[in-house]
């Protein structure tokens, strides 16, 4: 029988590529049209993994199927933004697509989904395919879910790190130590990296600080400093600058270290799973791709914070002790105050402000970012082998107060691309309100994780400006109507969003002074 539709069709190897523009989040997505003769000459069904070739180039993706031909038609092959750019090509360059072969490793996932113990091997395999976006989002999820629910052991753990860090690039700086500081997370404000970092550079030791942008968080570190300079540099140039400056303060999402990590955060941010096992392999992998010999880990423990209680937090080093050991990596573990956000602003602009005030010795400086800065720094000062067990805090504290550090910020933000920023009028968003406190008392209680929402409403990290700056903090006495903090945001609505949560929730909690929750503290 003859098919006029098909006749009429482009031969397969001459698709056109069509850039959909549409951000997939870290998933290659594939368009055809379900009139197209590929589509219905191959048998394909949506949501199934295709591979797609173009100019020596391949890629795999997941297909979606549309009816609309504005979006593709069916002379033409779609593709996402990601997987777009992958390709390198123009629009309209001709490319061909089949199905994808089943990833090798699937055997292995349905193992650890029945809760099975993989080997090193297996890990391996799995993870090679996870990087070469041979799964779909819902292989990923069930792989996920399935080391979350069997919680992996100790072993399992150092076979997942350790095949997440040799996939991607893996750097030597062919000197040691070549240290690093990293927080486990949830606390907001808490940007000592971008103190501790000039302060062990200006000290000469090598610190090539590479940071995640904000995932459930109002700011990371990366939005934090691109407040000041740029931070999507090319790795030729970020290696650049931490030879010549000892260290650099930037976004990690070009570098392709531990790539397969990337591809899972996507997964695990929407369904907010954060398990120790895949913890230590994320941080860990990270690290070790990139270099690092000696890393500090601070985790912040409290009773809004990710982890709420001390034997909770030596679990938890045991296990990054024991995985950094079979590594060659030397962990330094901290625990520190996890109690309330660090600092007095929540966002980027407000943030920035604050870590500019401490390397400036401002009067105004928040004590204790100031204070946690020069601990954890002092700590990885350490790691030099010229330099005595408990020597490293005052050596920290002269370079911040000497202005060798803020010397050294300077210079980093002039190698990165300087941004024009007055921590005295920081770019704050125009609109604001206040939260003022219901009634007099001690702050005997401040949650972290109210707060962070509170400021993502307001727009924060996507809004610079937007966010929360905090004006009492635990232990403090309040009268009746007096602000507890002040929200900034760009946008009516989102400004009445926060305001919505902070009427459900000021996150602050009033009372008597010994109502205070207890310090756990380990400098």
């Amino acid at each position: 029988m003859h098919d006029e539709g098909t006749a009429a069709e482009p031969h397969p190897e001459h698709l056109a590529l069509r850039r959909v523009a549409i951000d997939t989040y870290r998933e290659n997505v594939a368009y055809l049209h379900r009139d197209c003769a590929v589509y219905r000459a191959e048998g394909f069904q949506a949501l199934s993994k295709v591979e797609v070739r173009a100019n020596g180039r391949r890629i795999l993706a997941s297909l979606n199927v549309v009816d609309d031909p504005a979006i593709v038609d069916c002379g033409e092959l779609g593709l996402s933004e990601d997987a777009f750019a992958q390709l390198a090509v123009a629009p309209g360059h001709p490319a061909s697509i089949s199905q994808a072969e089943p990833p090798p490793s699937i055997p292995a996932l349905r193992r650890k989904i029945a809760g099975e113990r993989l080997n090193g091997e297996d890990f391996r395999a799995i993870i090679r395919d996870i990087a070469g976006r041979r799964y779909s989002k819902i292989e990923l999820t069930a792989f996920l879910v399935a080391c979350n629910q069997g919680e992996l052991d100790r072993e399992e753990v150092y076979f997942l790190t350790d095949a997440m860090s040799r996939v991607g690039r893996r750097l030597d700086w062919h000197e040691q130590p070549v240290v690093d500081k990293h927080c486990i997370g949830g606390i907001p404000g808490n940007r000592t990296s971008m103190l501790v970092v000039p302060i062990v550079a200006a000290h000469g030791m090598l610190c090539p600080k590479t940071s995640s942008r904000a995932i459930t968080s109002p700011a990371g570190t990366a939005d934090t400093m691109e407040v000041l300079a740029n931070v999507a540099l090319p790795f030729e140039r970020l290696e650049e600058i931490v030879r010549e400056h000892r260290g650099c303060l930037a976004w990690g999402g070009t570098s392709d270290l531990s790539p397969a990590d990337d591809v899972l955060i996507a997964v695990e941010r929407p369904l907010s799973i954060d398990s120790p096992g895949q913890m230590v392999a994320s941080i860990l992998s990270k690290k070790l791709a990139a270099g690092s010999t000696h890393l500090v880990l601070d985790i912040p423990v409290g009773p809004t914070a990710k982890v709420r209680s001390m034997p909770e937090a030596q679990r938890l080093r045991k296990l990054f002790e024991f995985v950094g050991r079979r590594l060659g990596l030397t962990i330094d573990v901290v625990i520190t105050d996890g109690r309330q956000p660090v600092g007095s602003g929540i966002g980027p602009a407000l943030e920035a402000r604050d870590v500019m005030r401490v390397l400036e010795n401002d009067p105004r400086a928040p004590n204790d970012l100031r204070q946690k800065s020069l601990r954890l720094a002092g700590r990885m000062i350490e790691f030099d082998p010229d330099v005595r067990g408990g020597d490293g805090y005052a050596i920290a504290r002269d370079i911040l107060e000497s202005g060798r550090a803020l010397a050294k910020m300077q210079a980093l933000i002039a190698a990165q691309g300087s941004k024009a920023f007055d921590h005295n009028d920081p770019p704050l968003a125009p609109l604001s309100f206040e939260v003022l406190a219901e009634c007099s008392g001690v702050v005997v209680g401040v949650d972290n994780l109210q707060l962070a929402r509170i400021a993502r409403l307001a727009g924060a990290p996507k809004v610079q400006g937007g966010g929360v700056d905090l004006l009492r903090k635990l232990g403090e006495p309040v009268t009746e109507g007096e602000p507890l903090y002040r929200v900034y945001a760009a946008f009516p609505a989102d400004l009445e969003f926060a305001r919505q949560a902070s009427l459900r929730s000021s996150g602050f909690a009033l009372g008597d002074a010994d109502e205070l929750p207890h310090l756990f503290v380990e400098f």
